[in-house]
């Protein structure tokens, strides 16, 4: 999704380290196309290697004490785990970082991903008709993602315990297994040909988690989301409870802040239909 530049201040600060880090890396930054992220702290636009490839150079910003953890290395973690992912996860080149003035920054050079995401919106606003082998290849990837050994952490036991009783109004349900997850699977991550874009927020999760969140983000759209469900049959046994059930408690718990309030009426209704589960 588009998100504005930040204040002035912010915004010539990202410009010009964005600049210094496509300098650093030998990379030619394409003018248009650039993105900024929430509240001015990543800014990615079009780029070529030195030898010409297609790359997008994105910058991300934190304090330098908070330059660390899940996020942070969130993309470089994923580059060492999984690779390209037969394809399906653009690959990171290199990665530059600097201090300056108490900010952290880190640079980070991929290939460029030559197809639009699917939707501008994480959340679905228009039936998709998406051929039978993209739906296999997706099911196949985040089958190889959830087979892979990580200490990261993308949901926390103690999250559920909490979560899951305020939103939903019942006890956590048992997680029958914990598989690592990409985490944030909706369809503003993902293109046709396949691609799964914006690894940062990966780890452990209860199994079914990847599925339960693309379901989450089609509620709009009942076919597509019936073909989601058909895809992973996880998804209404008890083995997906657990995940299910914590994903639906977080879009709730965003509704309560005032966000996803487009989604509150189907999140309610499938939350009436997990606690009759």
């Amino acid at each position: 999704m588009y998100s504005p530049p930040p204040d002035p201040d912010t915004e010539r600060s990202m410009r010009a380290h964005h600049a210094r880090a496509a300098k650093a890396l030998n990379a030619r930054v394409e003018p248009g196309g650039e993105f900024w992220g929430w509240a001015g702290r990543t800014l990615g636009a079009p780029a070529r290697t030195a030898d010409g490839t297609p790359a997008w150079l994105r910058l991300v910003s934190a304090p330098a004490d908070k330059a660390s953890g899940k996020l942070w290395d969130g993309a470089l973690d994923a580059h060492h785990a999984f690779g390209d992912l037969d394809g399906h996860r653009p690959a990171l080149l290199a990665i530059h970082d600097a201090v300056d003035d108490g900010t952290a920054y880190r640079a980070e050079l991929s290939l460029r991903v030559d197809r639009p995401v699917l939707s501008d919106d994480p959340i679905l606003q228009h039936d998709l008709q998406l051929p039978h082998c993209w739906w296999q290849e997706l099911a196949g990837t985040l089958e190889k993602v959830s087979a892979v050994d990580t200490d990261r952490v993308a949901v926390r036991q103690q999250y559920m315990d909490r979560a899951i009783p305020q939103f939903l109004g019942i006890p956590a349900p048992a997680v029958t297994c914990w598989t690592t997850a990409h985490s944030d699977v909706h369809w503003a991550n993902l293109t046709k040909p396949l691609r799964l874009l914006d690894w940062e927020g990966w780890g452990r999760a209860p199994e079914g988690f990847d599925a339960a969140t693309l379901y989450a983000y089609t509620l709009l759209q009942p076919d597509t989301a019936a073909r989601v469900r058909n895809v992973f049959p996880i998804l209404g046994s008890p083995a997906g409870l657990a995940a299910e059930a914590t994903v639906c408690a977080q879009l709730l718990q965003t509704v309560a802040r005032g966000d996803n309030l487009v989604l509150e009426d189907q999140l309610r209704d499938w939350s009436e239909q997990l606690r009759q589960r």
